[in-house]
């Protein structure tokens, strides 16, 4: 019984422009133009790969003179062997040019997808919070990596192949011309049901190759996934479901790949019935037009050989067409990811950097909303003075987070301004942003490295000296040494080799090191245990002093010791204040506080009962 299908869905990620009703040459030149440096030198190539083609038409030249003047009639040996000698002469330099052509495409074919590759990557960041969340990553990876290298591809082998082959279908076609137009013409015309069969089919391959493109993106993603959380796999023993639905991935892109293959099929074969024609014709006519004495024996041999160096060509340039409709499909998607517009821009050098003095945060009546959803916030108004501990409270959806995101600039407001030091967040450059204001996930990302590796995120170049001091002043050289390899301990994929606690030991460290203004916290000392929590709690009163911090807090303990309480309710800011005036105001802090209080009531008798 086969694995159930997976279900195909269209990338989040649309090309604006050069979407699926783009033409493959408008691709074509979207594609150059992005990629400068493979247009450096395009046209030496070019020209490289048509002098490499003389060479095929030669032998054909050197047979017809062979024949006519050293077997039949008058017998000229020496201009038999002038021919050849001069004939050896063109396939070598013809050759070195093949050489050199294939060296410089490569050399600029690879230097453009590189610059096109990285454009891409750094493009992903930019793209809008909602669309990187909608995204599949296997899907957006694919487009970095697997739509890239097709197009490297088919540019570095079948381009070659492409250009080589019309290059040789041209000479052929001039060398034919000088012996006999008749049979020039004769060959031509059975290649016109091949003509009409690529014009029928192009169009069908392209939808295909683009269907293509996509179920290699899902499959990417149904199987990364897994991968990734092999430990919830296993512990849920959903193996077979998991199994089912990585078969029912890969099936779709067997099943996209045959139909685009079958289309492949369909165009080669054409190209041999028009071979097998032209080959039949030549002889007919051929021997007609000799017995007429119209043209000699050594010309209708010659011609032959020419239908064959011209049928070669044809099959491989009808192959080669298929595999470019593969490249645009990848191109497009490229294009399509670079055309999604970034809803967060740099300002770059024009911008307004941030002000070298501690920095006070003003929200002016900002509202904001997702793309064709309702209100997240409504009419927030609020400031912080410098070096102020504000929590942010209220319920799952109350947009609390979404304010933190504004805060960062990890979005834009839909009205209003967010401001630091005075300046609208949207004026300053990111590097001047980032430099003074920096966020502490709940959970934070550990990259595949050493421990010093992913400290020094927070400030390139930091020293080991340096790493220290920090670790030291924040009161964790305990934990430190309970690490075997210190620094240089590796801490795994996501940072698997350390617990939730010392990944935020990490972050909070990394934060250290960057010594921003203003310090945004998502709740750094939840789902720890209660060692590691003593520790965070620490560490973060010595990084949070003298500084202004924004903590998003899901523990109200955190609300408790803040000197204001921002509190949210279905967008709205509705109440701010210190914690015990809030308390005493009894409205929605106070309730949440009395829940969270039980909660906590609740969980020390259900411990205590454990441990009796």
């Amino acid at each position: 019984m086969s694995a159930p299908a997976a279900p195909e869905r269209a990338d989040s990620v649309t090309a604006v422009g050069s979407g699926e009703e783009a033409g493959a040459s408008q691709t074509f030149r979207r594609g150059l133009a992005l990629s400068p440096r493979l247009r450096e030198g395009l046209r030496g190539t070019m020209l490289l790969a048509l002098v490499s083609t003389i060479g095929g038409a030669v032998t054909p030249v050197v047979v017809q003179q062979g024949i006519d003047r050293g077997l039949v009639g008058d017998v000229d040996q020496r201009a038999v062997l002038l021919a050849a000698v001069a004939a050896a002469v063109v396939v070598a330099l013809t050759s070195c040019a093949g050489y050199l052509m294939k060296v410089r495409l490569f050399v600029a074919s690879e230097n453009g997808l590189a610059d096109l590759r990285i454009r891409a990557f750094r493009h992903v960041h930019d793209l809008p919070v909602l669309t990187q969340s909608s995204e599949r990553r296997g899907a957006l990876v694919s487009r970095v990596t697997s739509d890239v290298d097709q197009v490297s591809l088919f540019l570095q082998f079948a381009g070659i192949l492409l250009v080589v082959s019309v290059g040789q279908m041209i000479v052929a076609t001039v060398v034919m011309l000088f012996y006999s137009w008749q049979l020039t013409v004769v060959v031509w015309v059975c290649f016109i049901p091949l003509l009409v069969t690529l014009r029928l089919v192009v169009g069908r391959m392209t939808t295909a190759y683009g269907r293509v493109r996509r179920s290699v993106g899902d499959m990417l993603s149904v199987v990364a996934e897994p991968v990734v959380g092999a430990a919830v796999v296993k512990a849920h023993a959903i193996e077979a479901r998991t199994q089912a639905r990585v078969d029912g991935a890969i099936d779709a892109n067997y099943r996209r790949q045959v139909e685009a293959q079958r289309l492949v099929a369909v165009t080669f074969a054409a190209a041999g019935v028009a071979g097998g024609l032209a080959s039949a014709g030549v002889v007919v006519v051929g021997v007609w037009l000799g017995v007429a004495g119209e043209l000699s024996i050594g010309t209708v041999v010659a011609f032959a050989f020419l239908v064959s160096l011209l049928v070669g060509p044809v099959q491989m340039a009808t192959q080669v067409l298929t595999e470019a409709q593969n490249a645009v499909a990848s191109w497009r998607r490229v294009i399509g990811l670079l055309d999604t517009p970034a809803d967060v821009a740099d300002p770059g050098p024009a911008g307004t950097p941030l002000p070298d003095r501690p920095l006070d945060v003003s929200f002016e009546h900002v509202a904001f909303a997702y793309p064709g959803g309702p209100p997240v916030l409504h009419d927030v108004d609020v400031a912080i003075p410098t070096r102020r501990r504000v929590a942010v409270v209220g319920e799952t959806g109350s947009g609390k987070t979404t304010f933190a995101k504004l805060l960062t600039r990890l979005m834009d407001p839909s009205s209003g301004a967010v401001r630091l030091g005075g300046v609208d967040l949207r004026d300053v450059p990111f590097d001047s942003l980032r430099r003074r204001v920096v966020m502490v996930p709940q959970e934070g990302f550990l990259f595949d490295e050493s421990l010093a590796a992913n400290l020094r995120y927070g400030k390139p170049g930091a020293t080991d000296d340096e790493l220290m001091a920090i670790i030291d002043e924040l009161g964790l050289t305990s934990w430190y040494a309970s690490l075997a390899a210190g620094l240089e301990s590796e801490v795994g994929q996501r940072g698997e080799s350390l617990s939730a606690g010392e990944r935020q030991l990490v972050a909070l460290v990394r934060a250290a090191l960057a010594d921003p203004d203003l310090l945004v916290l998502d709740e750094a000392t939840s789902a720890v245990d209660p060692q590691t929590e003593t520790m965070l709690a620490a560490a973060l009163e010595r990084l949070l002093r003298g500084r202004t911090s924004v903590t998003v807090a899901h523990r109200l303990s955190t609300a408790e010791a803040a000197d204001e309480v921002l509190v949210f309710d279905d967008g709205e800011l509705v109440e701010r204040g210190p914690h015990a005036r809030l308390v005493d105001a009894g409205g929605v802090y106070a309730r949440l506080h009395t829940s969270w209080v039980a909660q906590q009531r609740v969980g020390t008798q259900e411990a205590e009962g454990v441990r009796v």
